[in-house]
């Protein structure tokens, strides 16, 4: 499965970049992450904790970051067995470009799983993924941007407007 996005990011790409080579950063971001522990130049061993719909399993996995132009790109590679649940693995290609005073972040990124969780169907690993994907970008955003993100300030002073159906209370 593959996909695609951009994001802006409210700092320079030098942050982004740096944010995006760090295993703390990353242990926060990675949803489900229990432990992210290496370096770039010698890769990341990581521990990750997901339930894909009724599937769920421990991956213990590398992540290899490659083809660093600094501020600018990079690629992720990573793969994780998750014992009887099968593995999973996938990698992005991530582009940082400065834009609106910030970094306009875009990537692609192409999944794979086997064993269990690819007899869950592709509408199943497909939604999972996208999911994984944008909460992990979303994560970094928050990481890097802080608590004075002006949109979940606005979410937070008008908790009504929150929801998929809009204003739900006067």
């Amino acid at each position: 499965m593959q996909m695609s996005d951009t994001r802006q990011i409210a700092v320079p790409p030098a942050q982004v970049y740096a944010a995006l080579l760090d295993p703390e950063v990353l242990k926060n971001c990675v949803p489900g992450a229990q432990e992210v522990t290496g370096s770039v130049e010698d890769g990341f061993s990581a521990t990750v904790v997901q339930k894909v719909g009724p599937v769920k399993a421990t991956f213990k996995g590398e992540v290899a970051i490659s083809d660093l132009v600094p501020d600018t790109s990079l690629k992720i590679d990573g793969a994780g067995k998750g014992g009887a649940a099968g593995f999973a693995k996938g990698g992005a290609d991530v582009r940082l470009a400065a834009k609106d005073g910030g970094t306009e972040l875009s990537y692609d990124v192409e999944a794979k799983v086997g064993g269990k969780l690819a007899q869950l169907g592709s509408r199943i690993i497909d939604g999972f993924a996208k999911k994984m994907a944008d909460q992990f970008f979303q994560n970094l955003q928050s990481a890097l941007e802080g608590p004075t993100d002006p949109e979940a300030g606005a979410a937070e002073d008008h908790p009504a407007k929150k929801g998929w159906f809009g204003r739900t209370k006067d």
